[in-house]
């Protein structure tokens, strides 16, 4: 049987899947399949996956009254008879069954062990949003790392407490896999000191209170890429932005992290599905001193309620609003792109000029009209965009002889994961 790599990225009701082929000789990973585990402890919990291509593997669901799982796809099907997932105790009601991190994982092991033509998995890479100012490179997790990385959860209370719970949970499942955390801030760790600053008094710098930045997983994914595509890693002053329902955007200099928009947390800088990027703290004081709101009600309004889904009132989907006659779905668009030529102007200036534009993520690769825009906003930085080459989310959309490159780039986080993962385990 082939060897493979697990990449897990566990959320607080979710775990995004990925598994790679090891390769005979010093060759590139290979994707084999993917998938999600949804609705993780709740009554309806949802196991998907898909081959390299975007076939279905399996599409299981967990159904009441009976509490069974019922089995789809012509694999699945074929083999009905074989549970493979791990039902609740026959005398639990299905509304009060606990499916939890560790029940999930141990149901997509099994499910990998049991599909055949599957690699066996020998090592775990996670998603980690945090690695504090300790971790500048991905670690191979031991006991007294992950209790050291608890101590960030006050640093991504939203994130790092769900990461953490993933690599719990398969520590509990398989203790002989052995795991590797990759951090979302790590690539930002070698900013210069000003970028990493806030104006507050030096008391609080001491416990922590920096710009980190975040989405380093795929700036790092890219900067790799532009520099393969262009034959150097001399690649300039480059911008990239990462454009999804979270959204931020990094300057580089020869793909090293210069600056981010992204700071303290995963929610300043640009405006994202639900999150309200940049905002005058004066707002969050207005907010309870005359609404009365507390933590956990800003929190929830800032991340949840806000962004794309509050401007417009409609969708935090950026295709929803695109495809929408509503005003107020163009003005969260408008003000999107808007946000992101601001930004990309300040970028600039931290890297005294400009040399290419990158645009990944959902939104990057795909929103022709999010690129259209946010270029002519910034026709000064010497951006040119070719009409017909973006239409066709071409991989260069700039028009020759402009003075600023403006690529359009898939980004791979998993991949990334996974190399680093083979790295530190097999020292390849």
């Amino acid at each position: 049987m082939s060897q493979g790599l697990l990449v897990l990225n566990a959320g607080s009701s979710s775990i995004k899947f990925s598994v790679f082929a090891l390769p005979a000789g010093d060759g590139e990973l290979e994707l084999v399949c993917r998938g999600l585990q949804e609705n993780i402890g709740e009554d309806n919990p949802h196991f998907k996956a898909f081959d390299h291509a975007g076939q279905v593997l399996a599409d299981i669901r967990l159904t009441a009254p009976e509490g069974q799982y019922r089995k789809l796809g012509p694999e699945l099907r074929r083999r009905a008879s074989d549970p493979l997932l791990t039902p609740p105790p026959p005398s639990t009601p299905v509304s009060t069954a606990i499916y939890d991190h560790q029940a999930a994982l141990r149901d997509l092991l099994t499910w990998l062990k049991k599909t055949p033509g599957l690699p066996e998995v020998i090592a775990v890479g996670h998603r980690v949003v945090h690695g504090g100012e300790e971790y500048s490179d991905p670690q191979l997790l031991t006991p007294e790392t992950v209790t050291r990385l608890a101590h960030f959860i006050p640093l991504a209370p939203l994130h790092q407490p769900h990461n953490l719970a993933g690599i719990h949970a398969l520590s509990a499942v398989r203790p002989d896999l052995p795991q590797v955390g990759c951090f979302d801030t790590a690539f930002h760790y070698v900013q210069p000191e000003l970028a990493k600053l806030f104006a507050l008094p030096r008391v609080y710098r001491a416990e922590g209170v920096r710009r980190y930045g975040f989405h380093g997983l795929s700036y790092e994914f890219i900067a790799g890429h532009l520099a393969e595509i262009m034959g150097t890693p001399a690649t300039g002053r480059v911008v990239v932005a990462h454009l999804g329902n979270g959204a931020s955007m990094c300057a580089m200099r020869d793909g090293q992290s210069i600056a981010s928009t992204m700071g303290f947390t995963a929610i300043e800088g640009l405006p994202m599905g639900t999150r309200t990027g940049s905002l005058d703290p004066g707002v969050l004081i207005y907010l309870i001193e005359q609404h009365g709101m507390g933590a956990k009600d800003l929190t929830n309004l800032l991340y949840k309620q806000s962004g794309l889904l509050g401007l417009s009132g409609i969708s935090n989907d950026m295709r929803e609003l695109l495809a929408s006659p509503d005003p107020n779905a163009r003005l969260a668009v408008d003000y999107f792109c808007y946000r992101i030529a601001r930004e990309l102007g300040s970028l600039a200036a931290a890297l005294g000029g400009l040399d290419a534009l990158v645009f990944t993520g959902g939104i990057g690769e795909h929103a022709a009209a999010v690129r259209e825009q946010v270029c002519a906003r910034s026709a000064w930085l010497g951006v040119e965009m070719d009409a017909a080459a973006n239409a066709r989310d071409a991989q260069r959309i700039d028009q020759a002889g402009s003075r600023t490159a403006v690529w359009v780039l898939p980004t791979n986080e998993e991949l990334v994961i996974a190399r680093h993962t083979r790295r530190l385990v097999l020292g390849g």
